[in-house]
């Protein structure tokens, strides 16, 4: 079941481990994008907009439970690849009394406070209703994100990236006929498509737990195992609240973004949110490979060999780099069609702003694979400080595009805002690569 990347092959280890993580992901858009087409096509453009309207302020919370869990389950991939069983399952047993704790503080948090923070956002009243019901039900479930999010990242930890994909891609279907179910059936409207994917990523979720329990001898935590124990919380802090809070940083930009773009009406907020959705498929390879980056990295470091890190980087800039070219040519050929999937034939000024959209964003592709490929590896060698400054590069450049582009430009404005922040952050990540892998030849030697 567990896959060692300290050897072999670094292209044939990172394509066979980022290959199931990349239909894991697909898969996980998919059910997003199927969740936005039935909202848009079932019960209109007002409605699409308001699930668009959170999609800055969800990223910005989930983002939050997603980037803590991956920097949990780091030491597990440090503990596996310097081989030490007892090890992995004394930080996974720490992993659990974290993840149960941030899950409450943050479900109660959020519940209480998404409607102001929508209002702050200036949503637009006609959408604002439908924005809450939305994004209150997808906080309530913020215990089952931790729950898939926790169990996927240790699963992936000791190597294997298809178990979590099996699992996701058995939600995804749950997911589409819960909302059919929910939205055409029970007339629940957006609120519905909200408990479809809620449930679905429990049930996915749950499936993980028992894969673990039943077939991971390692991870069977025994007696004393179960003790919380201080220095490991605070490695585990160290590295998942770093990550958590790079996500949330730069969905701080993303917030300010978005609230620019909200002041242009409903029309804008729906042709961005059909683009997003579309655009976050099409990156869908660029998150597989950041995260067999952080895995890579994570065993590599762990086993003390320091030469593969740059060996595997290489080879994954050069996949990175070829899917771009790919990706901006679907693009071009379609991304008219594609729009056309979440609105009518005849909102033609709508599919012309999606178009815009991507195109300029995919056109920065390339930038984009460098901030997922270099960010990941460099987290899973233990350095998580360094994702939380790409994170306000990030964020300055959004916010930058929403106090200033948007109003001087429009919807322009907003679709340059991705772009600028994935320039930005590469700027700050390449020259830290070579600082930390300085560093951690610095460590191995002793000076």
């Amino acid at each position: 079941m567990v896959k060692d990347m300290t050897k072999g092959s670094p292209m044939k280890l990172i394509l066979g481990f980022s290959i199931p993580l990349l239909l894991g992901f697909l898969f996980q858009q998919f059910y997003n994008l199927v969740d936005t087409v039935i909202v848009g096509r079932f019960l209109g453009t007002d409605n699409l907009a308001a699930v668009g309207a959170t999609g800055s302020v969800n990223f910005l919370i989930i983002g939050f439970c997603m980037g803590i869990c991956s920097g949990f389950s780091i030491p597990v991939s440090h503990k596996f690849g310097a081989g030490d069983p007892a090890g992995v399952r004394r930080v996974a047993a720490n992993c659990i009394w974290l993840s149960v704790a941030f899950a409450a503080v943050m479900t109660v948090l959020t519940t209480l406070l998404c409607r102001p923070i929508l209002v702050a956002m200036k949503t637009p009243n006609d959408i604002l209703d439908a924005a809450y019901s939305y994004i209150w039900v997808i906080f309530l479930g913020i215990p089952v994100t931790f729950l898939y999010n926790m169990t996927a990242g240790v699963i992936r930890a000791l190597g294997d990236s298809k178990t979590p994909v099996i699992f996701l891609v058995m939600s995804s279907f749950i997911n589409i006929g819960l909302d059919l179910f929910f939205i055409v059936n029970l007339r629940w409207g957006v609120q519905g498509a909200a408990w479809a994917t809620v449930i679905s990523q429990g049930i996915s979720g749950v499936c993980c737990l028992i894969f673990i329990i039943k077939k991971f001898e390692m991870l069977r935590i025994r007696g004393e195992e179960w003790k919380p124990d201080r220095h490991l919380i605070g490695t585990l802090c160290g590295m998942g609240v770093p990550m958590g809070l790079q996500y949330s940083i730069t969905a701080i930009g993303s917030v300010i973004l978005q609230s620019a773009t909200n002041t242009l009406g409903s029309d804008a907020v729906a042709a961005v949110t059909a683009a997003g959705k579309i655009s976050g498929f099409l990156a869908c390879p660029f998150d597989a490979m950041g995260s067999t980056m952080a895995t890579y990295g994570g065993q590599n470091v762990g086993a003390g060999k320091l030469d593969r890190i740059g060996q595997g980087l290489r080879s994954c800039i050069l996949l990175g780099a070829g899917y771009s070219v790919i990706a901006l040519g679907v693009s071009l050929l379609f991304g008219r069609p594609l729009a056309r999937l979440f609105l009518d034939a005849s909102e033609t000024a709508i599919i012309d702003n999606v178009k815009l959209f991507l195109t300029l964003a995919t056109v920065f592709y390339f930038p984009l694979a460098l901030v997922n490929i270099i960010r990941f590896m460099i987290q899973g060698v233990g350095f998580p400080f360094f994702a939380i400054l790409a994170g306000v590069f990030e964020m300055a450049a959004r916010a930058l595009a929403g106090f200033v582009l948007v109003p001087a430009f429009g919807f322009l404005g907003s679709c340059l805002g991705s772009p600028i922040a994935w320039i930005m952050a590469d700027a700050f990540l390449i020259p830290a690569y070579f600082h930390v892998k300085k560093k951690l030849y610095a460590m191995k030697s002793g000076t």
